[in-house]
């Protein structure tokens, strides 16, 4: 007797694409740390170069200078926001820009923690800046918990607006 089918699942297909961008982020930051040195930079653009920096903390930096507590309180804090998100995606599926937006999300937060837990600290390897002004490097992760962040603003406003 042959097994029956298996159902794709809406859930899976959101975990499908989260774990598509952790793949990404995961392949793009072992190719910056094996490739360049800690520091070094190689411009692209006249705004724009690539670098190769470790970030203990947060956003920004924030906490880096920190002994060494908030690599498991970050580390922490992702797994945990992770099970909310897949709560929220099993809870959610006729939403699909609401998915999208957490499966972004989901997706840069579970890359950010494999970081954390593997190395202690994240690859960051993009670099933005204008004159003497630099934007914090940052990695494929940070610009899918940032785009879920923003979708899942806009989400909400066309909701409300909807609701109206």
């Amino acid at each position: 007797m042959a097994p029956a089918p298996r159902t794709v699942t809406p859930l899976s297909r959101w975990l499908f694409i989260a774990l598509l961008l952790i793949v990404f982020d995961q392949a793009t930051k072992l190719y910056f740390d094996a490739a360049f040195s800690y520091g070094e930079r190689v411009n692209i653009l006249p705004i724009f170069d690539f670098t190769l920096v470790y970030n203990r903390g947060a956003a920004f930096s924030f906490l880096a200078s920190e002994p060494g507590w908030q690599r498991w309180f970050f580390t922490a804090l992702g797994l945990v926001a992770s099970v909310v998100i897949v709560w929220l995606l099993r809870r959610n599926t006729n939403q699909p820009r609401f998915c999208w937006a957490l499966t972004l999300i989901l997706g840069g937060a579970l890359g950010n923690v494999i970081d954390r837990v593997a190395y202690g600290h994240v690859v960051d390897f993009l670099l933005f800046y204008w004159n003497d002004w630099y934007y914090p490097a940052f990695n494929i992760a940070d610009i899918g918990i940032t785009c879920g962040a923003v979708l899942l603003v806009l989400d909400e406003l066309l909701r409300a607006r909807k609701a109206r």
